[in-house]
């Protein structure tokens, strides 16, 4: 997920149908479910503790009703992040056919971008569904959940990487969250299948070419409607840490499924994951304020507490200042403009910088901890805000 990016690409040519139709609300409310049981992990086909390299290959057909891609970014050297998405379409526009794309983002130290976006034809377009082997045109996404090879060209801009894993592939349970209403189940899917890893490569831009290395992370998520219809908002973040590895949301689903609210958590220390139960997790969100450009309320101040028996871990971010504010109907133009304001389309994505810090509680005492001033965490808003949002 860093769904920061995937949503914002995608927001550009959001359809009229999901601007006019996605956020209705009829009926009894639908409900949530993330079952962990066995019969659950039995009717996926995947394995409890067990990533398989098959999930991290082609888990939808890519026809219309379905969306995928495949992510990675990294954090490089000397403070550039690079962004890379494989998709199979606009994951907000499911219902489309195959429209296969590859988008790159370099972001430098002083916040220089350089953004780069191709889309293809169907025949360009090759997937194994056995492991992760992307093909779209000259452009290869390869890996085996440990070692992965990117290879991107784009106009000036090449980049081969490689990314090998120092934790685990991992899931939240069985990976799937069902929305079930009206007797219909749709879903969405995330599999971080490297949370963190080692990156090393060349990048070229017009020309010049240079080594790259750093830390990045790859997941992998797949669908079958659009998200605006099954999401209202999420906070997601993650962090390396002083040997402590986190990746941490809270998502609160659309009001068609009653805005009910989920966590998703992990935690490795030193490469091996020793939290990860999302149903341990107590979130708290503190100092409200609304955001001036968006509307939307946001916290200075969000805490995911794990505690399971005598283990405690609290993980916390504390919002210094918004590194963007994007509202979604500003990057609309012409007629879908004046639909979406017709509409009252107001999805919002913001991203923020500040301090995150992990704690080890025994007690009320800190036995551990550590932090960073320079982390990174989003809050994605698809739905509306409530009608006088609360601050505090």
């Amino acid at each position: 997920m860093r769904l920061l990016y995937k949503a914002i690409s995608a927001a550009g040519i959001i359809t009229l149908a999901a601007l006019l139709f996605g956020c209705a609300t009829t009926g009894q409310k639908g409900q949530v479910s993330n079952s962990s049981s066995d019969a659950a992990y039995q009717r996926l086909g995947i394995a409890r503790g067990n990533v398989a390299q098959r999930e991290d290959g082609m888990r939808t057909s890519g026809a219309p009703g379905t969306y995928e891609w495949w992510y990675f970014d990294s954090t490089l050297g000397d403070g550039s992040t690079l962004v890379i998405v494989f998709y199979t379409k606009d994951n907000i526009n499911p219902d489309s056919k195959l429209l296969p794309r590859v988008s790159l983002e370099l972001t430098k130290p002083d916040g220089t971008k350089i953004s780069k976006l191709v889309q293809l034809g169907a025949d360009a377009f090759s997937a194994s569904k056995d492991g992760c082997n992307v093909r779209i045109g000259a452009n290869s996404f390869r890996g085996d959940l440990h070692s992965y090879t990117i290879h991107v060209s784009i106009d000036d801009v090449v980049a081969d990487v490689q990314l090998v894993g120092e934790i685990p592939s991992w899931r939240p349970g069985t990976g799937v969250t069902e929305f079930i209403h009206n007797g219909r189940t749709n879903y969405f899917a995330w599999l971080p299948a490297v949370p963190r890893g080692k990156v090393e490569g060349t990048l070229t831009v017009a020309g010049k070419s240079e080594a790259i290395i750093g830390t990045g992370y790859h997941d992998h998520n797949w669908g079958d409607v659009s998200m605006d219809k099954l999401i209202h908002d999420w906070y997601w973040g993650r962090a390396d840490i002083g040997g402590y590895s986190v990746i941490a949301s809270y998502i609160t689903a659309s009001d068609a499924y009653g805005n009910s609210p989920y966590s998703q958590f992990m935690l490795a220390k030193d490469g091996k994951i020793i939290a990860d139960d999302s149903s341990k997790v107590r979130f708290t969100a503190e100092d409200v304020h609304i955001n001036s450009k968006t509307g939307k309320p946001v916290a200075n101040k969000i805490t995911y507490d794990y505690v399971d028996g005598s283990q405690h871990y609290r993980v916390t971010f504390s919002r210094e200042r918004e590194l963007l504010e994007a509202r979604f109907v500003d990057m609309l133009t012409g007629m879908k403009h004046v639909l979406a304001s017709v509409a009252g389309f107001d999805g919002a994505y913001l991203r923020f910088t500040g301090s995150v810090t992990v704690e080890k509680l025994e007690g009320s005492t800190v036995v551990d901890s550590a932090s960073q001033k320079s982390a990174v965490w989003e809050l994605m808003y698809l739905g509306h805000a409530p009608a006088g949002a609360k601050t505090n």
